[in-house]
């Protein structure tokens, strides 16, 4: 959906330089359970991994995702901040909360989060329906959010979209056989993903060359697959209006899009970019949907210059 604000100037696209990880990747390495604790935010008990010293930076996951998606940016942040993923209620290992799933309680629950880890500010890193997250608690607790980027973020386009109203009634009817379908696969992960092509087939959606990942580190993403709160959220991302109040972002916001992202167009990002009084736009050329795992080292890079400034 087109924005009616005007665009800044045309965002700069950059050449991100090779695709996927290059050699062996540092959270192969990691015994996450080392890292791994439960913490009850909000009345939710919330699957939450922490590690490293330093300024917090929290990494917050999208629809369908899971604190794994991350994994690229965990381990190399760590060595200089403390770092929070954590799986929101009704993804990854995290039960559905006992209220409405929602954007704003979404947020509340990550402000009680930050609560109990002892953290009053933090950097807070969003990808998709994440990156909607992370916007709405800058704009609801300001003090809460010292700098923020939004990775192909939900909340423009994704309002009221008509394809989402128009599959939610028959997603509603199919929703428990998908579900057990998409956990069926989660739990052959490893399997599905060790064929390039069926790489492709899977995850072509969300990455530009699927097939150039490698093979683990797709599995962990589908591991996220066929959580209960799947329905639930993407009725609160189609339902939920954040224009009008995003010039209300008080912080730094780093804002990153891939070129060919097909969930989520490019054309959002110049809405954000607009909307956001203190922003930057970065644009990755021949990148999808989650660019920090189709283009880690130069997402790693741009991430640690703006939380640098």
């Amino acid at each position: 959906m087109a924005s009616d604000a005007p665009a800044r100037a045309h965002p700069r696209v950059v050449d991100a330089g090779t695709y996927g990880p290059q050699g062996r990747s540092a959270w192969i390495d990691v015994d996450w359970r080392e890292h791994q604790r439960w913490v009850v935010a909000d009345g939710t008990p919330v699957n939450t991994i922490t590690l490293g010293e330093g300024p917090p930076l929290v990494f917050v996951h999208g629809l369908s995702g899971s604190w794994q998606n991350w994994l690229e940016q965990l381990p190399v942040f760590a060595r200089d901040h403390t770092v929070v993923a954590m799986d929101l209620p009704g993804f990854g290992h995290s039960p559905m909360p006992p209220q409405d799933v929602s954007i704003a309680g979404y947020a509340g629950l990550l402000d009680s989060l930050l609560d109990e880890l002892g953290m009053p500010a933090a950097a807070v890193v969003g990808n998709s329906m994440g990156g909607f997250i992370a916007a709405e608690l800058a704009i609801a607790v300001p003090e809460r959010v010292s700098s923020l980027v939004l990775v192909s973020a939900a909340g423009i386009s994704t309002h009221a979209d008509p394809r989402t109203g128009r599959a939610l009634p028959f997603l509603r009817r199919v929703d428990r056989v998908t579900a057990m379908t998409a956990a069926w696969l989660a739990a052959r992960s490893d399997a599905a993903t060790r064929r390039p092509r069926l790489r492709t087939a899977l995850m072509s959606v969300v990455a530009r060359h699927p097939a150039r990942l490698p093979a683990p580190l797709a599995a962990e993403q589908l591991r996220g697959a066929g959580k209960p709160g799947f329905l639930s959220a993407l009725e609160a991302l189609h339902g939920y209006e954040i224009r009008e109040r995003l010039p209300r972002i008080a912080c730094p916001t780093l804002i990153v899009w891939g070129e060919n992202d097909l969930l989520i167009g490019a054309r959002d990002a110049a809405v954000f970019d607009e909307l956001i009084p203190d922003s930057q736009l970065v644009v990755f050329a021949d990148t999808g949907h989650v660019a920090m795992l189709e283009r880690p080292s130069a997402f790693n890079e741009l991430l640690a210059q703006f939380l640098a400034r």
